[in-house]
C-alpha cells in the first residue's frame, strides 16, 4: 500500500509532463516555484516514500526463506530505494535552485533546470512502476498452484 501511495504521486508528474512541458516560462515557474502545488509532496510525499522502502525492505526479511519471493522482493526494495537516491540526486537540487528564484531573477537556462526536474520525476515513476510490479509478483509466486483432481 506504501508503495502504492508512493508511486502515485510519481506518475501525477508523469501524467502532467506533456502539458507541463509546453507551459511559457512564466506560467511553469508560478505553477512550480511561486505557487509550490506540490508542497505536500515533500512532507506528506516524504513519508510515504520512506515508509514504502522501510516495509519492503522490512518485507525482504521477513520473506528471506521463500525462494523466488525473496528475490522478487528484494528486487522491487531496491528498485523503491534507486528512485528515492535518484531523487536525492537529481530533483532535491533543483528544489533547492527553486527556491532561490523565489527572492533572485530566474536564469536565461531556466528550461535545463525545468527539464531535469521533470524528466527525472517520470524516470522515477517507471523506476516505481517496475519496483511496484515485483513487489506484486513477489505475492504471486508464493501463491499456490490449483492441483488437478
Amino acid at each position: 500500500m506504501l508503495a502504492s501511495f508512493s508511486l502515485s504521486l510519481s506518475m501525477t508528474h508523469l501524467l502532467e509532463l506533456p502539458q507541463r512541458m509546453q507551459f511559457d516560462q512564466q506560467l511553469w515557474i508560478r505553477v512550480t516555484v511561486i505557487e509550490n502545488i506540490y508542497r505536500l509532496f515533500g512532507t506528506v510525499g516524504a513519508v510515504f516514500e520512506i515508509a514504502a522502502i522501510l516495509s519492503a525492505f522490512m518485507l525482504v526479511f521477513l520473506v528471506r526463506k521463500h525462494g523466488s519471493t525473496f528475490y522478487w522482493t528484494f528486487c522491487g526494495a531496491i528498485l523503491l530505494a534507486i528512485a528515492f537516491v535518484s531523487w536525492i540526486i537529481f530533483v532535491a537540487p533543483m528544489n533547492a535552485e527553486f527556491a532561490i528564484w523565489l527572492t533572485n531573477s530566474i536564469p536565461s537556462n531556466w528550461m535545463q533546470y525545468r527539464d531535469q526536474w521533470e524528466y527525472a520525476h517520470a524516470t522515477n515513476a517507471f523506476i516505481k512502476i517496475i519496483g511496484l510490479s515485483f513487489l506484486v509478483i513477489s505475492i504471486l509466486v508464493e501463491i499456490p498452484k490449483k492441483r488437478a483432481v
